[in-house]
């Protein structure tokens, strides 16, 4: 390909007159123009490799946590939300790992000085190599993943609170780990969609990522991917909010009219996992929501030839997000982590404990003041 490049530049070359060739050489304007377009921008690798790093640590520590949890709860109501909680991190955990190495090798390879070699990765280039079509992939499959899982267990719980009788019939191990394997062919089938022409992976800026085409060239089946592909993640937040809602509502209406101990125990653990729930997906909203919109608008002006106010503002923008979707990974074994009953209860205690310090500062700060004032009174009748 590259000779084939080399041959045709030197063909049209060629068939040019040799004063304009020579006055375009000699323009500056025109040579920092050009050189603006073939310099790929360069890029620090220590941000990339410091969230691969930290990303790893904290999704094989929340993965130990669960697998031990796991085995104490395996004939409970919980152990379906701890396996899907389990493959949730273990999905994360390998969406840090693979596309992580293959963009500090791609930020290794933007180090290279070679005009040929950088002008392979300029951004949205209409030849991709096999890499950046894997890489792109990824970044679909480890996307909607976390959030199909997030909406599956929020359906799980959804159903144990409200119908716990059709759940403990319906669900049971073998079909959890059938619902984990469907969605994660679900994801699959649309990331391997532009294998079959239905959209495309491209380079993004600043070269060191690929994503669905959304900044130029961008074809109706482009949009079409970039729709599909937002329309499921934003359709999951969704649901996931509306069975989170459901639970929560149940939930506030069970603890008031709890009767017995053992039943209140029971509502904890279900209380503690809605929690965490809630923590999941109000994680995910926030760290996708901006790769989502700036790449659904870039794609929607690219595919109108709508003029940008600032592309490289939009660049930026996109870097942002899917460092912010990358983000997502980090935090979701924090969230369950975080927000286990036994960390909650220490936190309820601490917070009750200073509450109540404050509370008796306050009463003795009054009791004090309240016998000066009635030593103050007393001066100054006995003056009188």
């Amino acid at each position: 390909m590259l000779a084939m490049q080399q041959s045709n530049s030197s063909g049209i070359s060629a068939s040019l007159p040799l004063s304009n060739h020579t006055t375009m050489a000699q323009d500056p304007k025109v040579e920092a123009i050009v050189a603006k377009n073939t310099t790929r921008p360069t890029s620090n690798p220590t941000a990339a490799g410091l969230s691969m790093t930290l990303g790893i640590f904290f999704n094989v520590v929340a993965l130990i946590i669960l697998i031990k949890a796991y085995n104490r709860f395996r004939r409970r109501s919980k152990a379906t939300f701890l396996l899907f909680a389990s493959s949730l991190v273990a999905t994360d955990l390998a969406g840090h790992v693979i596309p992580g190495a293959m963009v500090l090798s791609r930020y290794s390879a933007s180090t290279e000085t070679a005009a040929g070699q950088a002008s392979s990765f300029q951004d949205n280039s209409t030849d991709e190599d096999a890499s950046c079509l894997f890489l792109g992939g990824c970044m679909v499959f480890f996307g909607l993943c976390p959030l199909f899982m997030g909406c599956a267990m929020a359906a799980e719980r959804c159903m144990g609170i409200t119908r716990p009788l059709l759940h403990a019939r319906l669900v049971t191990t073998a079909r959890t780990k059938m619902a984990l394997i469907l969605i994660w062919l679900l994801a699959l089938c649309v990331a391997l969609l532009p294998f079959i022409r239905l959209g495309d992976y491209t380079s993004q800026y600043p070269g060191t990522w690929c994503f669905i085409r959304v900044m130029e060239g961008t074809e109706a089946t482009d949009l079409a991917f970039m729709i599909l592909f937002s329309g499921l993640a934003v359709s999951s937040l969704a649901l996931a909010f509306v069975f989170n809602t459901i639970s929560g509502i149940t939930l506030v209406r069970a603890r008031l009219k709890r009767s017995c101990s053992q039943r209140y125990s029971a509502r904890s653990h279900d209380t503690e996992m809605v929690v965490q729930l809630v923590g999941i997906m109000v994680t995910s909203s926030i760290c996708w929501s901006p790769l989502l919109i700036f790449g659904l608008i870039s794609a929607t002006r690219s595919y109108t030839n709508s003029p940008f106010s600032d592309k490289d503002t939009y660049k930026r923008l996109m870097v942002t997000g899917v460092r912010m979707a990358t983000c997502n990974q980090i935090l979701d074994p924090w969230v369950y982590i975080l927000l286990r009953r036994a960390i909650l209860r220490k936190i309820y205690r601490i917070t009750k404990k200073q509450a109540s310090f404050k509370g008796s500062t306050l009463r003795r700060w009054d009791l004090s003041s309240f016998q000066n004032s009635e030593k103050n009174n007393v001066i100054l009748k006995s003056l009188k």
